[in-house]
């Protein structure tokens, strides 16, 4: 029982594992549209490792969320994408070098407050309880 236990965290843990061209190299995790990719960039090659569950049968639908999570994540452009619906391969082109990595905007999630403060018509205030995801 203690070794299919160990054999199937192992395989949960390897989920996110990078090929071995990008091994050692720690991930950027980044939500495109839908999609959360683990992006790994060495040199003039950005792979991306797509994590969520999500129905995907070929690359066409994710290359684009996965170039632009590659773009984000190294800054430069992405000239092709090569892969699956689970790992992505992308070639970048720098230019003159690798800017700095574009941020996203940060996600929030928030819950209505009632204040108890009210407006001269009536109506409530409310306020917003709001934390990052």
């Amino acid at each position: 029982m203690r070794i299919v236990f160990l054999c199937l965290l192992l395989g949960v843990m390897a989920c996110s594992a990078p090929s071995p061209h990008f091994a050692g190299i720690a991930p950027t995790r980044i939500a495109v549209a839908g999609s959360v990719f683990d992006v790994r960039v060495r040199g003039e090659l950005a792979e991306s490792v797509r994590l969520n569950p999500q129905y995907a049968p070929r690359l066409g639908p994710i290359a684009g969320r996965a170039a632009v999570a590659m773009a984000f994540a190294s800054g430069c452009e992405v000239r092709g994408v090569l892969g699956d619906q689970a790992v992505q391969l992308g070639q970048l082109d720098c230019g003159r070098g690798r800017g700095p990595p574009l941020r996203p905007t940060p996600r929030y999630d928030c819950i209505e407050i009632p204040s108890g403060v009210e407006r001269t018509d009536g109506t409530e205030y409310l306020d917003y309880d709001c934390s990052p995801y």
